[in-house]
């Protein structure tokens, strides 16, 4: 088959904004590689080992150049994959372009798809039959289990790469209805430490700053949430200068956000208070009408939880005279008491509608954990439960001592008379 072909054949099974951008998109996903070492040593393997060869997924995560990477590795190891956004404001549509033209990967989603074709596009991806599958907020397992139950008899497990889609694969367990394994990536060290903390923390501040153009100096910034997603937009907001106030539901959580420095209060406190309200939950109408009612004249809102429900956007029409569009991702709500509330990314990620995600560098080890989540599956079909896993702690210290490696850093090893010290009782 010719490239030509080829590109012909993938693109008639996908849903993509313009083939045409796919050069720069080669490019962009070419780049993300270079800072993404820990995920070409593991495609270096599968190359040579084909875990997945004959094998069928289907993935549905944000489609950035960063996902893109783990998308080619997948591929490399055999996998017959299809890509589905998981967000309809998220997708880079360059980088889907070039996944269909360089990769020969089907990709379903472009930047502003309605929800009823986001939902479609992960109907088509339970039409190609997986046999692993690649979630980012649970979206393609619970279809299954909400419409197709009879394609979990044919599906060997899944991974998860959020917070939020945790909780639903948790909740799926508890009611004893999960229909296969699934290892929840987000529980990994070298995920939820580092991808959640520092990727999040920055990401979320640059979507602020690129939606806005606002300095964050001197702004009281309110998080939702201190997770570790609020610990590292929490961070990140104070180091550049921001009064940071906390709003938890958490006892512990909530106590260590008052040791870190930060101040601490219910959200209808804090709404009186903020300049910028940014949400960090995983939860529903975290900042409800109530609380945005009481805000000040310019108050700035965005989410950087999977779901667009933390800020409750669509119940706020009913309390505003006119909604306006000021800028590409910030629109002005003239509510009916006078004041007006800025709405970032429409209430969606803001790190990934109105900026690029997290940078290549921190996705390389989340990514790393969703490719050996997948090869964990394989390896172990027929002996894992139906049940939510974590990977094997020496799994996640191979991803960490890879990384030091990729970034020149030498850690100290115990001496045998160390070791025989640790594990003495005397």
């Amino acid at each position: 088959m010719t490239m030509m072909t080829m590109e012909s054949s993938i693109l008639d099974k996908s849903d993509i904004k313009d083939i045409g951008l796919a050069e720069q998109g080669k490019n962009n996903i070419e780049w993300a590689l270079k800072d993404m070492p820990v995920l070409r040593k593991i495609e270096e393997r599968f190359i040579k080992e084909q875990p997945f060869k004959g094998m069928k997924l289907s993935a549905c995560v944000h489609i950035t150049k960063e996902t893109a990477a783990l998308c080619t590795v997948m591929k490399a190891g055999g996998a017959d994959g299809i890509l589905v956004a998981s967000n309809p404001l998220s997708t880079q549509d360059d980088v889907a372009a070039a996944l269909v033209k360089y990769w020969g990967i089907p990709v379903l989603g472009y930047a502003g798809e309605s929800v009823e074709t986001y939902r479609d596009h992960v109907r088509v991806a339970l039409d190609h039959n997986p046999n692993i599958i690649i979630d980012d907020g649970c979206d393609i397992v619970a279809t299954i289990h909400d419409e197709r139950p009879e394609l979990t008899k044919t599906i060997w497990g899944s991974t998860e790469e959020t917070t939020t889609g945790i909780i639903r694969l948790q909740a799926l367990e508890a009611q004893g209805k999960l229909g296969f394994p699934a290892v929840g990536v987000n529980t990994s060290m070298t995920k939820h430490l580092y991808d959640n903390r520092y990727g999040t923390g920055q990401s979320a501040m640059d979507g602020i700053m690129r939606a806005a153009n606002i300095l964050i100096a001197g702004k009281t910034v309110v998080i939702s949430g201190y997770g570790w997603c609020g610990r590292g937009c929490a961070l990140r907001a104070k180091a550049m200068g921001a009064n940071v106030i906390v709003c938890e539901v958490e006892p512990l959580k909530a106590l260590e956000a008052a040791m870190e420095g930060y101040r601490v209060m219910p959200i209808a406190e804090a709404a009186k208070e903020g300049d910028i309200f940014l949400t960090v939950t995983g939860d529903k109408h975290v900042v409800d009408i109530p609380h945005i009612m009481d805000m000040k004249d310019g108050a700035i809102l965005c989410n950087a939880g999977h779901f667009n429900y933390e800020v409750n956007v669509p119940d706020l029409a009913a309390y505003t005279t006119e909604i306006k569009r000021i800028r590409p991702h910030m629109d002005e709500y003239k509510l009916n008491n006078g004041k007006s509330v800025y709405v970032l990314a429409e209430g969606r990620l803001v790190n990934l509608v109105a900026a690029e995600g997290h940078p290549a560098s921190v996705m390389d080890m989340s990514f790393a954990n969703q490719a050996l989540g997948i090869e964990y599956i394989v390896k172990n079909h027929g002996k894992l439960e139906n049940k939510l896993y974590t990977l094997p702690l020496e799994v996640d210290e191979k991803i960490a001592s890879l990384k030091l490696e990729a970034m020149g850093i030498k850690i100290d090893t115990l001496t045998p008379e160390q070791e025989a010290y640790l594990n003495s009782w005397k």
